[in-house]
């Protein structure tokens, strides 16, 4: 029995941290085994990329560098965590997957989709999650969410409005031609009102 892939994407501020550890804990109290990953990330290789992606320069990185280490991390990912969890019949819960890549390579760096589909349909070989929730705000308020935090702002959160609206837009994009795998979630909303709707999209998934 091959297990379910789920990711969760948005926005800096979008509150997915929050989400992701309700999603995690809600299905390990229906019985389900759970692999929680990241992107980028989830591997010891994929972590030392991370680092080297979120940590602000003096220099900018070249945007093909940075696709380029994106998916270095993913086709990692892919191998030695997300694939054999599938296989074992595990669930995989990972906070963002090649949605991102679309949307902050593509929308927000100005990458060529066709360009990013070609390394994404090599890298992925046929691979894509059953579900994404897209969570959605505001930039504005996301923005102002993370200032908040009042934490380190890390490579990606120190780019200006426009980036993360086009960031915002690519996402929208992609969840209107694909609305049976990615779900928008309004992230403006309450916690509680979120996890309602969390709830039941869980719901269908674990009886489908």
């Amino acid at each position: 029995m091959i297990g379910q892939f789920i990711s969760i994407e948005g926005i800096e501020g979008a509150g997915k941290s929050t989400q992701l550890a309700f999603i995690q804990r809600y299905l390990i109290e229906k019985g389900i085994k759970l692999v929680v990953t990241r992107e980028p990330g989830g591997t010891d290789l994929g972590e030392q990329i991370r680092t080297l992606l979120l940590t602000p320069t003096e220099t900018a990185m070249a945007v093909d560098t940075e696709l380029l280490l994106m998916f270095a991390a993913r086709a990692e990912h892919i191998e030695q965590v997300i694939k054999p969890a599938l296989e074992r019949g595990d669930w995989v819960l990972s906070d963002r997957f090649v949605d991102a890549t679309f949307a902050y390579q593509g929308g927000g760096r100005g990458i060529d989709i066709q360009r990013i589909s070609t390394l994404s349909d090599w890298a992925l070989k046929g691979l894509q999650t059953d579900v994404t929730f897209l969570f959605d705000l505001p930039v504005e308020l996301g923005q102002q969410r993370v200032i908040n935090r009042n934490q380190g702002i890390d490579r990606f959160e120190q780019e200006k409005v426009d980036f993360f609206q086009r960031i915002r837009e690519s996402y929208l994009s992609r969840a209107q031609h694909e609305p049976n795998r990615i779900k928008v979630i309004d992230a403006s909303k309450s916690i509680v009102e979120i996890e309602q709707q969390l709830a039941t999209l869980l719901d269908n998934l674990i009886i489908n």
